[in-house]
């Protein structure tokens, strides 16, 4: 398979994720506050949280700016970390598989995002894929 089809899908799968949990945050603020409390985190985080997702994929998918994208790689590799360990840290298992799948797709964006995009960035995948011995 192209890796620019490898590419494609795992961003539209982690924006999806990310554009679906946001619009959730928003439309949903006091379950999902309930939720927050539960894990021993504070409700008004919520809303912005819900925003800054939204931002994150829509920044990823766009790309108008390599540094931001790559911040936003950042962000929502520390936000699923972050959201792995709650869930073990309250033992609920059951919501762990969306955080690894997430880390997974953002692994495989991530590292294949120079052989798709135009614009490189510096820190996108090693010289092994991307086809070059020099680094």
């Amino acid at each position: 398979m192209n890796i620019k089809w490898v590419y494609w899908i795992a961003t539209i799968l982690l924006s999806l994720i990310y554009l679906g949990g946001g619009l959730m945050y928003l439309f949903n603020i006091q379950m999902v506050q309930g939720l927050f409390v539960n894990f021993g985190y504070p409700g008004y985080i919520v809303p912005i949280l819900g925003v800054v997702k939204l931002l994150a994929a829509a920044t990823i998918l766009s790309r108008f700016n390599v540094a931001l994208s790559d911040l936003a790689y950042a962000g929502m590799f520390f936000h699923l970390i972050l959201a792995a360990g709650a869930h073990i840290g309250v033992s609920d298992f059951a919501g762990l598989p969306p955080s690894l799948v997430g880390l997974v797709l953002l692994a495989v964006s991530f590292l294949t995002q120079n052989r798709a995009r135009p614009k490189p960035s510096p820190y996108g995948s090693p010289a092994v894929l991307r086809g070059s011995v020099d680094a």
